[in-house]
């Protein structure tokens, strides 16, 4: 007798859940990684700034155009978005941490469950 019939509904709501869980995980640590690139370009480029004379001529993007502007317009537009990108990163960070505790916990409830149901089936 196997297949899917012998799981009781609760072992696979809780594998659904871990799926869930899983894809959930994924998502987060790809959304990190995204925000972990913007932040290091924010970086690169503001150390590129640094590098440049304060009457040296800077472009901005702003949609299709490229716009002349200040050196410390754009060291501030810069820095604002480091801080933010660091600040979404801090929080994917503690999402991650929170999603990956309730994946191991729960993947530890179904190893027992599964441990005692294979018990249950060899007495």
């Amino acid at each position: 007798m196997s297949g899917s019939g012998e799981i009781p509904p609760m072992l696979q709501s809780q594998l659904a859940q871990l799926q869930q869980l899983k894809a959930q995980l994924e998502a987060v640590a790809r959304q990190k990684m995204q925000v972990e690139a913007l932040l290091k370009d924010s970086e690169s480029a503001l150390t590129e700034l640094e590098k440049l004379d304060d009457n040296s001529v800077v472009y901005q993007n702003v949609g299709e155009l490229m716009i002349k502007v200040g050196k410390e317009e754009v060291k501030g537009d810069l820095s604002e978005k480091k801080e933010t990108y660091d600040l979404r990163r801090k929080t994917l960070e503690r999402q991650e941490e929170r999603v990956q505790k309730k994946y191991q916990q729960l993947q530890q409830q179904l190893r027992e469950a599964l441990g005692a149901g294979q018990q249950t089936m060899g007495a």
